[in-house]
């Protein structure tokens, strides 16, 4: 038996699975059903949006089903009609055991890192803001538990020092595009040879990423920050705000090595000054100096370059986005904010 003799049910939503399912479809595997999530409204007009996955689904004809709830019986039997052999899920949710035990052989997910590290809903965001430098995919059988089934394959992914969420989101689902497919037909000639996934001690976690985790603190590490805007680019986005500087900075009370202050401006608690505005950073680099000054303070010639003090020197921001408008660079920028010198960042 091959892979094209197994009847597949597919689950996943966004773009990350419609390559794989793409691959499904034009290789001749037989996928007899798509499920993904329920139209969502979403923009300023609240206009219900369909997942990408739905649009390819319906772009080749494939049978489909959106369900409210996994546990609905009539889900349940529509699903169970399609009589499938295997189950593949690629970033969907979390599957009850009545669907992922449906199928004869199984349900297998494909996930955005090498298990057991980065177990949870942001494996890429959260591979590059720890600075890996190494990350891959992995299929693995699906159990009751989070990402913690039998390893049934991976592929390593070497992660670049300019890399950005949204470049390894591309290397990845090329990559678990053809272990996907690998998968399938060991299943399929059943050569399996399973790895429960190891014990670790200090696990790698990749919980869901919030609006405040992607706040830039200047008075961390460049590396850090310099790999914290690299991983939430293009989304969600790190962010800071610029405001007017006004008074003294704020003094903490670290002190180095050398007896030296770190100093900062106070991050807004539950007053924002009039003039604030809130920063994505979507393209930056690091420029290493041991003396950069206050951190937060901006260096500008105010039209070709933008730099901003931290911990250990300079992040220089190349592509940004300011509340209200659009992203642009940071020559775009600086044309359109003249005062800049007059700010800094919080």
């Amino acid at each position: 038996m091959t892979g094209k003799d197994l009847r597949i049910v597919f689950l996943g939503t966004p773009d990350f699975a419609v390559m794989p399912l793409q691959a499904l479809v034009e290789n001749g595997y037989n996928v007899v059903g798509v499920v993904t999530v329920p139209d969502k409204p979403a923009g300023r007009g609240l206009q219900l949006k369909e997942s990408p996955v739905k649009k390819y689904a319906l772009s080749v004809g494939l049978p489909l089903l959106q369900p409210e709830k996994l546990r609905d019986e009539q889900f349940l039997a529509r699903f169970r009609d399609w009589e499938p052999d295997l189950g593949i899920v690629i970033a969907f949710r979390m599957l009850p055991e009545a669907v992922f035990s449906a199928p004869k052989y199984g349900t297998f997910n494909l996930h955005a890192s090498l298990l057991p590290d980065y177990r949870g809903a942001a494996p890429i965001n959260r591979a590059i803001m720890n600075g890996e430098t190494m990350t891959g995919v992995t299929t693995f059988f699906l159990n009751t538990g989070m990402d913690t089934g039998d390893i049934i394959g991976s592929a390593e992914v070497a992660v670049e020092k300019d890399d950005t969420a949204g470049t390894l989101h591309d290397k990845l689902m090329g990559a678990g595009t053809g272990l996907v497919l690998q998968t399938v037909e060991r299943i399929a000639d059943g050569i399996l040879k399973l790895r429960p996934q190891p014990q670790v001690d200090v696990p790698k976690p990749a919980p869901k990423i919030f609006r405040e985790d992607c706040y830039i603190h200047w008075d961390r590490p460049i590396e850090e920050i310099y790999n914290h805007i690299r991983g939430l680019s293009p989304y969600p986005a790190a962010w800071g705000y610029l405001v007017a500087r006004q008074g003294a900075p704020c003094v903490t009370r670290e002190v180095n090595t050398e007896g030296e202050e770190s100093r900062r401006y106070c991050p807004p608690q539950d007053i924002l000054p009039e003039g604030t505005v809130q920063v994505k950073i979507y393209k930056a680099r690091m420029e290493y100096d041991p003396h950069p000054g206050i951190y937060g303070h901006i260096s500008t010639d105010g039209k070709t370059f933008l730099k901003v003090a931290c911990n250990g020197g300079y992040i220089v921001i190349d592509e940004l986005q300011a509340a209200g408008k659009k992203r642009m660079s940071t020559a775009e920028f600086l044309r359109g904010f003249k005062d800049i010198p007059s700010y800094g960042f919080a």
